[in-house]
């Protein structure tokens, strides 16, 4: 059932997350650690109000949008609150993307700001010509190129006061660009209530986080995962978070748990799958979470083994913010993504939209009030999407009787073998099954008569050889746990898998490969 938030009509979600919990006695509280550097919810506080100012002084207005291509560190949760405590509309910009990319943000966007990186500040440069309606760029976290501004000098003169904007709650608020797997990014908008609809409901009665938590993300600020866990979770109960500024390897993971502790520990699949072939220790941590993707039931068996820790699987976008459908502590069902988190509701639904009986796969659709009010600029696409109250995931799932969620692919990679579907990730579940594979993907390929057939992928442990008598002893695997027609007529065998920026496969380019004969 929906969950219901009663909120004011003026409502800014900076004085919420940031100046709410200077006002109830957290001031002296640590709000953020990134590497050897603490901050206190106050300093967080006067960061947020010397940013906000700067802004101002350059002219940046209410609903303009300001983005944002910041690694994860303490300059984050200034600039995005700093932005939404004037009413502007911070853009939050996938770090690893390239300079076409950026070219096509800023441009769609129409952001007069952009708030960079030094060590981005390269991604940029090629293409200033080009940006058409960018015209200030402010660096951080080292020096400012002739032409461009300081952030540390811009905010050092600013007043460490500043009242909020008179925003209400149905205001935009913070965009996020979809990964655009299909055609090209859609700018997400996300309004003013969103992220507290999304702490009430996932973090407060599915992580139960609460404010002596840690948390650590390893998956990024950029993306609608990493966002709510790095930082409106935490900020949203007066929690810690530990950031992380660079790339998220085992090793760097590990440090940074046995250096700050936290309780909270964010991941994804890929990366877990690789923390299990390093040496670490995960002291501290209460609970794991992933998403981005299906995680394989083997993880969660080895992990907890391993390390006596569950990890809760869940399904989220970026059209909710966060994660919708979720195992939960003490009810976790390996394979599933559990039940539908409180505060949302599910459908299965056919080609018709009509509703699918208990078993059957089908489309998934999501409601409720984190949802995105649109796709900027992309009239079709959000209505195809955005079906009144209901979210069109595109992705195919069934529900069993007892209410837990089973994914069986997205729309477009169900692949129809003798005339039955076969899910992808059933596949794939079962190879990741077998001790030597590390990780692996299934599409469909066609055979010498143009009959589709799965193929997979497969990234081998470490120390394991790829052979034919590799290849043959997966096939036999799949062959004695699944029905016949369901195993890969292919294998082949890759160093690693090509993946977007937030850990999913780009099953595309695979695709491609085979179209090409490069495999």
């Amino acid at each position: 059932m929906p969950y219901n938030l009663n909120l004011p009509e003026e409502f800014n979600a900076a004085d919420y997350f940031v100046d709410r919990n200077v006002r109830e006695g957290r001031g002296d509280k640590t709000a953020v650690i990134c590497e050897d550097r603490s901050y206190t919810y106050g300093q967080i506080q006067e960061k947020v109000n010397r940013f906000g100012n700067a802004l101002k002084s350059i002219d940046t207005r209410m609903e303009e949008r300001v983005a944002l291509l910041l690694l994860d560190t303490e300059i984050y949760p200034q600039a995005f609150f700093g932005a939404i405590k004037i009413g502007a509309v911070p853009i939050c910009l996938n770090t690893l993307n390239r300079s076409k990319d950026f070219e096509f943000y800023l441009n769609d966007s129409r952001a007069r700001v952009l708030v960079v990186d030094a060590l981005l500040l390269d991604q940029i440069e090629p293409i200033r010509a080009n940006l058409r309606f960018l015209k200030h760029v402010i660096v951080a976290n080292g020096p400012a190129p002739a032409g461009d501004l300081s952030l540390s000098e811009m905010t050092s003169s600013q007043s460490s006061t500043l009242d909020c904007a008179p925003t209400c709650r149905d205001d935009s608020c913070f965009w996020l660009y979809s990964s655009g797997s299909t055609g090209s990014p859609k700018g997400t908008v996300h309004l003013q209530h969103d992220m507290v609809y999304a702490t009430e409901t996932y973090g407060k009665k599915i992580l139960g986080i609460q404010e002596k938590d840690v948390c650590f993300s390893a998956a990024k600020l950029f993306f609608a995962y990493g966002l709510g866990n790095g930082l409106y979770f935490p900020f949203g109960v007066g929690a810690t978070t530990v950031y992380l500024p660079t790339r998220p390897t085992p090793e760097h993971v590990y440090e940074t748990i046995r250096r700050h502790r936290p309780t909270l520990y964010f991941g994804v699949p890929t990366l877990y799958g690789q923390m299990l072939e390093e040496e670490g220790d995960m002291s501290g941590v209460r609970l794991c979470v992933s998403a981005g993707e299906a995680l394989p039931a083997a993880y969660v068996q080895r992990w907890k083994s391993r390390f006596n820790l569950d990890i809760i699987d869940g399904i989220g976008s970026t059209e909710m913010a966060h994660i919708f459908i979720s195992n939960v502590p003490g009810d976790i069902h390996s394979g599933s993504s559990g039940k539908i988190v409180p505060g949302y509701e599910a459908r299965i639904v056919d080609e018709n939209m009509q509703d699918l009986p208990v078993g059957e796969v089908g489309t998934l659709l999501v409601k409720g009030d984190s949802a995105a009010a649109c796709y900027w600029n992309k009239h079709e696409k959000t209505r195809q999407t955005i079906m009144g109250y209901w979210i069109n995931t595109g992705d195919k799932y069934f529900c069993d009787e007892e209410g837990y969620y089973y994914c069986a692919g997205r729309s477009d990679d169900m692949l129809k073998v003798g005339g039955i579907w076969v899910s992808p990730n059933e596949v794939e579940a079962c190879l990741i099954e077998h001790p030597d594979v590390l990780e692996c993907a299934v599409i469909g390929a066609a055979d010498e008569d143009q009959l589709i057939k799965p193929m997979a992928f497969v990234v081998l442990a470490k120390s394991r050889q790829a052979s034919l008598d590799m290849e043959n002893e997966l096939k036999a695997f799949v062959k004695s746990k699944l029905a016949l027609y369901k195993y890969p007529r292919w294998i082949r065998f890759l160093d690693e898998l090509p993946k977007t920026a937030t850990g999913k496969i780009k099953r595309f380019e695979l695709r491609n490969l085979v179209q090409h004969h490069e495999v």
